[in-house]
């Protein structure tokens, strides 16, 4: 990107009915630059199924939620943890290869945990998604587009597409920029990353029987003391991001998962 290039934050989307563009010029607010990232997030995090469909049953997943979405929370996230669930997962992709399957089951797990838990706790954040074009598309052809320059902070994630774009490669840009958002928003909002960790003991990694324990922690988590009365509902996801990941389970679906199955496909 340019030096000359204006500080900005900057997302589009045209594809097909998907029409989106904003552009957030007045960066010298970070909170106001968290909430839009967060609006990022949002709108990619809600595409990322549609582009899946070509290789994993979307609308299997799906049904497999509602199914999952049965008792309180600590039985509905040991089931998604089961081993009868990663088998369930293993039918829904469209793979034989025993490598690229493994790849695209983790790609499932993480649209099944969001899809499953969004009933029970919030797995988004409160901006909602961005909806609207407000800004000139900065190319005429089909694309989804994300750049942000702040100081030191430069990032430039495009993809244009046509014909010959295969739509899990839509799915994976999308889920590389939820993960650079992910990354910033703390940053931006403030919220205290460490904290929310030593709030889980600072576990990695614990058995089945300690579950109850990690949802008990979650349940019991106020986010007034990890984050400003603005930025409470963010904190709260970044807690069950933290739960999960001491649970082995993905919030988010890994964007290195869908780079390899690329590279290997």
């Amino acid at each position: 990107m340019s030096r000359s290039v204006e500080d900005h934050v900057m997302f589009t989307a045209k594809h097909g009915s998907w029409k989106v563009a904003d552009k957030l010029l007045d960066v010298d607010d970070r909170a106001k630059i968290a909430h839009f990232l967060a609006m990022v997030s949002n709108t990619v995090n809600s595409k990322i199924p549609e582009y899946l469909t070509g290789v994993v049953n979307v609308a299997g997943i799906m049904s497999l939620a509602e199914e999952l979405a049965r008792g309180d929370l600590t039985k509905v996230v040991s089931s998604l943890k089961s081993p009868g669930t990663s088998k369930k997962l293993g039918d829904l992709v469209f793979e034989d290869d025993k490598t690229l399957k493994k790849l695209l089951v983790d790609v499932a797990r993480a649209v099944l945990v969001r899809m499953t838990l969004s009933k029970f706790a919030p797995v988004s954040y409160p901006e909602g998604e961005l909806a609207e074009v407000k800004v000139v598309f900065p190319f005429p052809d089909d694309h989804v587009n994300f750049t942000v320059k702040h100081g030191e902070w430069i990032v430039v994630k495009r993809l244009i597409i046509d014909d010959a774009t295969p739509m899990v490669e839509v799915a994976r840009l999308l889920a590389s920029i939820n993960e650079t958002t992910t990354l910033k928003i703390p940053v931006y909002a403030n919220i205290d990353l460490e904290g929310i960790e030593e709030w889980f003991g600072g576990l990695k990694k614990v058995k089945k029987s300690e579950i109850p324990a990690v949802i008990e922690k979650y349940l019991h988590f106020q986010p007034s003391s990890f984050a400003s009365a603005e930025f409470e509902g963010h904190a709260r996801v970044y807690a069950l991001r933290k739960a999960l990941e001491v649970i082995d389970l993905p919030l988010d679906v890994p964007a290195k998962s869908l780079e390899k199955y690329l590279e290997k496909k």
